[in-house]
């Protein structure tokens, strides 16, 4: 294995952590475990609400190892899902913290698409939010 691929390992994990790390901060200090937790309960969410083609055009701005994390245990036979609602969004993901349930989970969820803001080109965000039904849009920074 040459040093260029080991580098581009390292640079993606180093990439991914910062993500985690950006989160962590932006919720206060949580747990960079529970952070990572966070990120990838609702980054699945997201995948699933949105249809395959736009699901696969965020995907695409996605560092390469969230982008793996995005696509963990993906079903494209299952999307979009049906349940679309702000409610069923976050219960879903209230569900994966069942064992240790979050504070505020529809605050947790803005952290995560505030981290997306950042870090995705404002016209992929102003797609995804606009495929988001009106409730989960509200979710969303405005911008």
């Amino acid at each position: 294995m040459s040093d260029t691929t080991i580098s581009a390992f390292t640079q993606a994990a180093q990439h991914a952590q910062q993500w985690v790390n950006e989160l962590s901060d932006d919720l206060g200090g949580m747990a960079p475990r529970r952070a990572y937790r966070l990120m990838r309960s609702v980054l699945h969410a997201v995948r699933d609400w949105l249809s395959v083609e736009e699901m696969s055009d965020l995907s695409a701005q996605l560092p390469m190892l969230i982008r793996g994390l995005y696509y963990e245990n993906w079903n494209p036979s299952a999307a979009p899902t049906w349940e679309r609602s702000k409610a069923d969004f976050v219960d879903r993901i209230k569900q994966d913290f069942r064992d240790e349930p979050l504070d505020d989970p529809e605050a947790a969820i803005a952290a995560v698409f505030r981290l997306l803001d950042r870090h995705v080109s404002p016209g992929e965000i102003r797609q995804v939010r606009q495929a988001m039904r009106k409730g989960l849009q509200n979710l969303w920074p405005a911008g």
